[in-house]
Formats: structure tokens, sequence, C-alpha cells
């Protein structure tokens, strides 16, 4: 089914698509065990901008599991020593100490977990009930509820409850088919002029480095500052910061502020994006991975791929990398064992390398890189050329 309606400002989207992608993982986190290969196949997405607001965004139903937050982030020392970073500064410099902090889709906990470093007093919602159980194993005060409109975010056995001085959301807005309504929801849930942290990933990082593949089905929004500041005074707030992080990820924080529909409509601007970068790039990138399979080819050596995230995904189904490779590594247990999407290439853990190595392996992972590169030397030895698509273009490391 096709959605025609902005999700932020509920005007049309027009007819004309800015670009059409084939062969695209049906999702990101769905991922297939053996016995549903069969009927597991990849899907055609059109990617539109709102011509009133200006947001980028698929015209398609969301994800199933849209309320839920499933990340492999918070395995990583890199994503750790981020979110303490942005924990200081938010609860320094807005006086947060010793008050209530609460995360709309904490996942198991694996920032959350962070966050109770900190002097705060940090709660947590998550929708799916086996994140939910997680979470609390580790000593976490986590419910399972979803931010929708008009929601009271409170656990049922009391133990916890608004109004809350702060909130957190991690790269969890641009799933939603209604990111105004799941903001109202956690404003009406502060207090008088409660403040917010939150991060979705950049469109404009997207097009700055031609990167088609950080396109994924999951992702029904693409946020720049603009778009994103627009969404956030839609649903109440005023953007008080705004930085780039780790490259790739756009983070705001806001305070809570009653403002109108009416004034924030005011307020939108349409800025047209220039797609044919990325248009350009599935080409350019799809060629320079059929060199690489080619020249390893003729030398009888092989291929894995170290990243079963949205961007190994869509690259193992749009090029020709995803026959030729043996296999994609993940850290991520949750992963281990089932199969990409669209290309059916099994994911396996860092060990199964000693069972069946490879010659090269490149590394899908934005943000994680020069870790995943030093594990690889670390692990398996210096014989293994590692490689890294860097923007819109391969690299040896």
């Amino acid at each position: 089914m096709r959605n025609r309606i902005c999700i932020v400002c509920g005007r049309p989207l027009g007819e004309t698509p800015l670009m059409t992608l084939a062969d695209m993982p049906a999702s990101a986190q769905d991922i297939p065990v053996k016995e549903e290969l069969g009927e597991e196949q990849g899907i055609t997405l059109s990617l539109h901008q709102c011509e009133a607001c200006g947001l980028v965004q698929f015209d398609c139903e969301p994800v199933a599991y849209y309320k839920d937050v499933i990340r492999s982030g918070g395995f990583t020392t890199t994503m750790v020593n981020l979110r303490k970073s942005q924990y200081r500064h938010f609860i320094d410099r807005y006086h947060l100490e010793g008050k209530k902090l609460i995360e709309a889709g904490c996942g198991q906990g694996e920032f959350l977990g962070v966050l109770s470093d900190f002097p705060v007093k940090a709660y947590g919602i998550e929708n799916r009930e086996s994140l939910v159980r997680l979470a609390k194993e580790k000593g976490l005060t986590v419910w399972k509820q979803f931010a929708a409109e008009g929601e009271i975010l409170a656990a049922d056995d009391g133990s916890a409850g608004g109004p809350y001085d702060g909130f957190l959301s991690f790269n969890f807005l641009e799933h939603q088919p209604d990111p105004v309504g799941m903001l109202r929801c956690i404003a009406d849930n502060l207090s008088e002029e409660g403040v917010g942290l939150i991060t979705v990933p950049s469109l404009e990082y997207i097009l700055q480095y031609d990167g088609y593949y950080e396109l994924i089905r999951d992702h029904l929004a693409y946020y720049t500052f603009d778009t994103l500041r627009y969404a956030v005074e839609k649903a109440g707030f005023q953007v008080l910061e705004e930085e780039m992080i780790n490259r790739d990820t756009l983070s705001v924080i806001v305070r809570k502020k009653k403002r109108t529909a009416e004034q924030a409509e005011d307020n939108s601007k349409h800025t047209p994006v220039d797609i044919s970068g990325l248009k350009e790039s599935l080409g350019t990138i799809g060629k320079e991975l059929e060199e690489l399979a080619d020249s390893l080819k003729s030398q009888g050596k092989t291929l894995g791929i170290w990243g079963a995230s949205h961007q190994g995904f869509t690259l193992a189904s749009t090029t020709v990398i995803g026959q030729f490779a043996r296999y994609i590594i993940d850290s991520a247990p949750f992963k281990q064992g089932k199969y990409a999407p669209a290309s059916h290439l099994p994911i396996v853990p860092p060990d199964h390398y000693h069972m069946d190595p490879v010659d090269a392996i490149l590394i899908v992972a934005p943000g994680y890189t020069k870790e995943i590169a030093e594990i690889i030397e670390e692990k398996f030895g210096g014989h293994v050329e590692i490689l890294a698509l860097k923007s819109n273009h391969l690299e040896r490391i």
C-alpha cells in the first residue's frame, strides 16, 4: 500500500517520486531464518519529498515493528562513548542532576544502562515485551509502552510516572508514521519547560556522500535540520541546540513550548533536494563492487562482509556482492544464524572466520570502520585484506 500523505504536515506528497529503488530489503530487522528464504524477496521503494514542508520520505506502510527498538549499536565502544559525552553535556547544561529522565523507545536498555551511571533518575519505555524483560534483568526501570498521542507514560506497578524533566529519543523518530503524535505524547508528559535530546539519521550526510545504501524501508523519513526542526516545533517544542554527531546523525536538544499547528505551518520550509548523486551512486558503487568481485575471483580469492546493518543488507541485495560474498559477519547475537533480507547471505559471528576463512573483508558499518578494522587485524591476522565502503567508493585500509 502507498501513503500519499506527508507523515508530518498531512499534505499530499504528489505522484512523481524523487527516486525508485528496486530489489531493496523488505526490512532491516525482520531477518529471515532458513525456513523463510523460499518466500522472502526484495521490494521496490519510492522516495518522495513533501511539496509543502520538504520532508523526504518513503510512501510505503511502516514495518510491522516500528514501535520496537531493536539495535546493535549498544554493543560498540564507539557508541557507548558517544552517549556518555551526550549525557554529560545534556545533564550539566540543563541542570538535570537528580531529575527524572525517560527514554522513549529504549530497546533492552543499552543506552539507558549508560545513563544509570549519571546522577539522574532514569526510566525507559519499550514496546517489545522480550526487550522489556531483558532491560529489567539488568536492573533498569523499564516497562512496556509506546508513546502514542494521548498516552500517560507511567508504569502499571506505580514505580514510575510523570511529569518527567527530560526525555531521550535515539534514532527512533525516523521509523514513525506519526512522528508529531509521538512527540506530542512526550511533551504532554513533561514538566513545564522540560527538555529533550533527539537523534535521527542525517539526510544531509546521505546526500553529501551519495550513500544510496543508507536508504531502507524501516526509515520512513529522512530528516534535515530544517525538517526536523519543523516537526518538533509542530509537536510543541523549541530547538535549543543542533549538532551533527558521528558524521551521519543529527542531534538536537529541545525544550517544551506550547505552540499551535498554524504557527508551525507558517515557518515550514520547502527546500528541494537534489538526489542526482544518489542515483549516480547506484551505478558507481555497483560498478566498483563488480570490479572487486571480478578481481578477487580471478585470483581465486574469497570475500566476506562485516556489518549486518541496513547498509550491508541494501548493498548485498542491489549489487553483485550479494552473490559473490561468502557471508556477513556481525557481533550482535540476535542476528547470527539468520540470513540477510533479499540477498540471503548467511549472518555469522566473528569467530566463524576461523572455521571458514576468507581472503578479504569488506566493512559496511559507517561510524565503526576503524574499530572493526582493529578487531579484524587483532583476531584474524595481518594477511586479511581489509576494505571499507566510505561515502560512494571503496577504500583499502
